[in-house]
C-alpha cells in the first residue's frame, strides 16, 4: 500500500518541491523517515501519531516507511506534518488516494490535529502554481497567501477539516485574492521631507540618491537633522511594483515577519541598531535566516552612527552592495537571500561630534578622530555614491514659519520622471556598468579632461569615477536631457565631498 503526497520544503526564497511517498507493509509495527530529514521532520512521527488518534482518525498497526524525496535535499521543520498524515490516511485507505492529486500541502499539526501557522507561504504559492497545482495552507496563513492567491490556494484549520474536503463531504472554497493595499501613492503615514528645515544641498543630495537608487553618506554634527533626513528618503521613493512588491513579502514570510497590511507596496526601511552582529545584518545562523540587508531588498537600510558598528560588520556589506545578493554558505547547503537595498549612512565627524561646529570646539586629539574614521575602510566609502555634509543650521533658519519647504510628493515626481527615463534605457543608474555605463554617459572632451585631473587630483579609484558617472547621469535624467553635460559632471563631484580631503577620513566645513 503505496501512497504520495506532494509537499514543499523551504530553502532561502525558494521553495523546492518534495514528494512525500508513504509505503505500509507488514512486520513488527514501526513507522521511520528517510530523505534527509532533520530533528524537527524526525519528531513529526510523535505529532502526527497523536493527531490522527485524537481527530478519531485509525493509525495502522503497520510498518510504516516515509520517504522525503528528493533524498539530498534537507529537509526541516514541521510544514510535512500535513502531508505525511494525509499519505497514512491515504495508504490505509481511509481518504481516497486519487484526491490528493493536483494539490500540495503545508502544515504543522498539534497533538489534537489542529494546523498550526508555517514561515515561508508565499514562495509555497508561487512555486506550487508553476507547477499547476492548489496548496492547502493552514487558516492561520491564509491572509499573507491570500496576496498571492489566484482561486489556487485552500485553507483549513484542523485535518478533519481537510479529510472532509479530499472526501468530497465539505469541500473548501479557495482563498480569494486578497485587494492589494495601497494601489495608489497615499502615503500619509509616512514622515514628509517638508519638515526638514534648510539643509538645501542634503535635500538636493536625498533627491538624487531616490533618483539614482545610490548610496549616501550623511555626516555632521550631532543634531543637524541627518536621521531625519534618511527617514524621509522612502518618503520620495516610487512605488514598488507587484513583482517587486511580492519579492519583499516573500522575504517577510520566510523570516516569519508580518506582511505590512495597508503599506503593500511601500519600500521597506530598515534601521539596525549599531551594536547588530554580521549575522543579525547579512543573515545565517544554522538554520539561515535573512538579515537587515535582505529585509530592506528594494528599499532602504539605514545605518545611523555608522562608525560605531565593528568593522567587521560593515565590511560584510562590502559584496552584497554589489551583487544585490547574499549567500550563506552551510556544510549541507548554500542558500542564498535578495539583498538589493539602498544604504544611506549617517556619522558624526569625531566621538565628541563637533568637529568644524561654528560655535562649539572640538574635544577630540588628532589620534581619536582618526581611530574613529578609520573604523570606515577606504573600500567601503568608495562604495557610497555621495559624501554630504548636512551642516548646523541657524536659529533664524530653524524657526521660520511662514515658508513652507517643498513636500515629498513633488520631489517624488520629480524621482519618477527620473526613473522612467532609467528603466527605457533598461536599468536603474545605480546598476550601470561596462558597456552600458558608457553608452548612457558619453562626454566631451573637455569634460573627459575635466574628469581625468579629478582623478589625479583626488586619488580617485575606478570604483569612484565609475560613480561619479552614474551620479552625473542620474542629474541629467532629473533635468529630462539625453547628454551629461559639464555642469553635470561638476555638480556629481561636488557630492563625493570625503574624496577631497587630505586623507580619506578627514572631514571639514563645506
Amino acid at each position: 500500500m503505496l501512497a504520495v503526497v506532494h509537499s514543499r520544503a523551504s530553502i532561502g526564497v525558494s521553495a523546492p518541491a518534495v514528494t512525500v511517498e508513504v509505503h505500509l507493509s507488514g512486520g513488527l509495527p514501526a513507522l521511520s523517515i528517510v530523505g534527509l530529514p532533520e530533528t524537527g521532520v524526525r519528531e513529526s512521527k510523535e505529532r502526527v501519531r497523536s493527531a490522527l488518534l485524537n481527530a478519531g482518525f485509525e493509525f495502522p498497526a503497520k510498518r510504516i516507511t516515509i520517504n522525503l524525496a528528493p533524498a539530498d535535499l534537507p529537509k526541516e521543520g514541521g510544514r510535512f506534518d500535513l502531508p505525511i498524515a494525509l499519505g497514512i490516511l491515504a495508504a490505509s485507505g481511509q481518504i481516497p488516494e486519487q484526491s490528493l492529486e493536483g494539490c500540495e500541502f503545508v502544515g504543522e499539526l498539534s497533538l489534537d490535529g489542529a494546523l498550526r501557522p508555517l514561515k515561508g507561504i508565499l514562495p509555497a504559492v508561487l512555486a506550487a502554481r508553476s507547477e499547476g497545482r492548489q496548496l492547502l495552507v493552514p487558516q492561520a496563513n491564509a491572509e499573507e497567501a491570500a496576496l498571492a492567491s489566484r482561486d489556487d490556494v485552500l485553507a483549513a484549520a484542523h485535518i478533519l477539516t481537510v479529510s472532509e474536503h479530499l472526501s468530497g463531504r465539505a469541500r473548501l472554497v479557495p482563498v480569494p485574492c486578497a485587494t492589494q493595499p495601497q494601489t495608489s501613492d497615499d502615503r500619509e503615514l509616512v514622515a514628509d521631507l517638508s519638515e526638514v528645515r534648510g539643509q538645501r544641498v542634503p535635500r538636493r543630495a536625498l533627491e538624487v540618491a531616490a533618483a539614482g537608487g545610490h548610496n549616501l553618506l550623511l555626516f555632521g554634527p550631532p543634531g543637524t537633522g541627518k536621521s531625519m533626513l534618511a527617514s524621509r528618503l522612502p518618503g520620495i521613493l516610487p512605488m514598488l511594483t507587484d513583482d517587486a512588491a511580492m519579492e519583499v513579502a516573500s522575504v517577510h514570510s520566510v523570516a516569519g515577519l508580518p506582511v505590512r497590511e495597508g503599506r503593500w507596496r511601500e519600500p521597506p526601511f530598515r534601521s539596525p541598531h549599531h551594536t547588530a552582529s554580521a549575522v543579525a545584518l547579512v543573515g545565517g545562523g544554522s538554520s539561515p535566516r535573512p538579515g537587515e540587508i535582505s529585509l530592506a531588498h528594494r528599499g532602504v537600510l539605514f545605518l545611523d552612527e555608522l562608525p560605531e558598528f565593528e568593522r567587521r560588520v560593515l565590511e560584510v556589506l562590502r559584496e552584497p552592495m554589489e551583487t544585490g545578493e547574499i549567500a550563506i554558505s552551510r556544510a549541507a547547503r548554500q542558500v542564498r537571500f535578495p539583498a538589493r537595498f539602498q544604504v544611506v549612512g549617517a556619522m558624526n565627524p569625531c566621538p565628541c561630534g563637533y568637529s568644524g561646529h561654528p560655535s562649539i570646539d572640538c574635544q577630540c586629539t588628532p589620534s581619536q578622530v582618526m581611530r574613529y574614521r578609520s573604523k570606515i575602510s577606504g573600500p567601503l566609502l568608495d562604495r557610497f555614491d555621495l559624501h554630504v555634509e548636512v551642516p548646523v543650521q541657524s536659529g533664524e533658519v530653524l524657526m521660520q514659519s511662514g515658508t513652507e519647504e517643498e513636500p515629498s510628493a513633488s520631489v517624488r515626481a520629480r524621482v519618477e520622471g527620473a526613473r522612467a527615463r532609467q528603466l527605457e534605457r533598461g536599468q536603474l543608474n545605480a546598476l550601470l556598468s561596462g558597456r552600458a555605463l558608457h553608452e548612457a554617459c558619453r562626454l566631451d572632451e573637455e569634460s573627459e579632461r575635466m574628469l581625468a585631473g579629478a582623478m589625479e587630483r583626488l586619488g580617485l579609484s575606478a570604483r569612484a569615477l565609475h560613480r561619479i558617472l552614474r551620479l552625473a547621469r542620474t542629474l541629467a535624467d532629473l533635468e529630462a536631457v539625453e547628454t551629461v553635460s559639464y555642469a553635470h559632471l561638476v555638480e556629481a563631484l561636488g557630492y563625493r565631498q570625503l574624496d577631497r580631503q587630505q586623507g580619506r577620513h578627514s572631514v571639514v566645513s563645506a
